[in-house]
C-alpha cells in the first residue's frame, strides 16, 4: 500500500546515542510548486527547501512561525519557506528565467531530481541561509545567519550546525519527479547530549556511535526515500535495525498560506495611495498578489477609500 502522507516523523536510535527526524512530503509539495510557473530546477530547489525547512524547524520548541531563506546574487535571488507549530507550510521562489536558462543551458540536470549538479553556487550564488524563529510580539525573536557554503543545501545546513552551538547534525535531503508528481523527503540525525547517555559511555565511544549512524545515514538512497510504497517506518528499520530505532507519532503538515483579504488591507493602510499606481491593472484597480500562493485580490478606487476611512 502506498504511503502518501505529508508528515515529519521524530524518531531515536536508542543503542546510538541519536535523536532524529523523518520528512516525506507528497500532496503538499505538488500543491505548492504547482502554483507557479517554475523551470524545473528552480522548482527542485524549493522542493529541497521545504523538507529542509520542515526537518528544522520540527528538530525545535516553539509556538509561532519558523522561516527559512536562501537569499543569493545568482540566478535564483530569493526562497522562502515557513512552517507554523501546528503545521501549515508554504513556500515560494524568486528568480531570473533568462539567468536561469543561461546558467543551466550546457549543464546536465539529474534525471530525477532536476538539479544540476553544485546546485547551491550554480543557482543561488553567493549569499546566505536564515533561520528565524517568530513566536510573536511579546517574545524574543531567533535568528541565525550563514553563508551558503557548499555545493548542496544540505551542505550549507552542515555548514550552519558546524559554525553554531547545536548538537552534530547529520542530514540528506531527497527530492524529485516521481511518476507525474513531485515528492520531498528528509532524514536528519542529531547526536544526544552527553549528559542523556548513559555515564559509563566515554567520548571516544561516542564518537564511534556517530560515526555509524552516520555511515547508515549515507547510505539511504534517493530512490528508497521517495518511494511511495516504502513507509517511512520501514526504510528506518532498514537502515537502523540494529540499532534500537524506534519510531514515534507522526506530526502532519499539511499546505495551507496565511494571506488574507484583512491582511493586504493593514498593508495597503501603510502605504500612500499615490504609490499605488504601479500596482494598478488594465481596468484600474490596484491588485495584490500573494507571492506564496498566487490568490489575487483587487482593489477599486472605492475599496481603497474604504480603507482610508476604517
Amino acid at each position: 500500500m502506498a504511503d502518501r502522507g505529508d508528515f515529519v516523523l521524530p524518531l531515536q536510535l536508542a543503542a546510538l546515542g541519536v535523536r532524529g527526524r523523518a520528512v516525506r512530503l507528497d500532496r503538499v509539495i505538488n500543491a505548492i510548486l504547482s502554483r507557479h510557473d517554475y523551470p524545473a530546477p528552480v522548482a527542485a530547489l524549493l522542493g529541497e527547501t521545504l523538507v529542509l525547512g520542515s526537518a528544522l524547524a520540527s528538530s525545535l520548541k516553539y509556538d509561532g512561525i519558523f522561516t527559512l531563506q536562501l537569499r543569493g546574487d545568482g540566478p535564483v535571488r530569493l526562497i522562502v519557506v515557513d512552517l507554523t507549530s501546528d503545521g501549515a507550510l508554504r513556500g515560494y521562489a524568486q528568480f531570473d528565467a533568462r539567468a536561469v536558462e543561461a546558467a543551466l543551458a550546457t549543464v546536465a540536470l539529474d534525471p530525477v531530481s532536476r538539479l544540476p549538479e553544485n546546485p547551491v553556487p550554480r543557482l543561488l550564488g553567493a549569499g546566505n541561509m536564515a533561520f528565524t524563529v517568530d513566536q510573536g510580539p511579546d517574545t524574543r525573536r531567533y535568528q541565525g545567519v550563514v553563508a551558503l557554503d557548499g555545493a548542496t543545501l544540505a551542505d550549507c545546513a552542515h555548514h550552519y550546525f558546524r559554525q553554531s552551538e547545536q548538537l552534530a547534525t547529520g542530514l540528506k535531503l531527497a527530492v524529485g519527479r516521481v511518476g507525474s508528481g513531485w515528492r520531498g523527503a528528509a532524514l536528519m540525525l542529531q547526536a544526544l547530549p552527553s549528559a542523556e547517555l548513559i555515564a559509563e559511555v566515554d567520548a571516544d565511544e561516542r564518537d564511534d556511535r556517530w560515526r555509524k549512524a552516520v555511515i547508515l545515514l549515507g547510505s539511504a538512497t534517493t530512490a528508497e526515500m521517495l518511494d511511495a510504497s516504502l513507509p517511512v517506518e520501514a526504510l528506518l528499520l532498514r537502515l537502523f535495525h540494529e540499532d534500537g530505532v524506534r519510531a514515534f507519532e507522526r506530526r502532519p503538515l499539511r499546505d495551507q498560506c496565511r494571506c488574507s483579504r484583512e491582511r493586504i488591507d493593514r498593508v495597503l493602510r501603510t502605504i500612500r495611495r499615490s504609490e499605488l499606481d504601479e500596482l494598478r491593472d488594465a481596468g484600474g484597480r490596484v491588485v495584490v498578489t500573494c507571492e506564496f500562493c498566487s490568490t489575487t485580490y483587487r482593489y477599486a478606487d472605492a475599496d481603497l477609500d474604504a480603507l482610508e476611512t476604517a
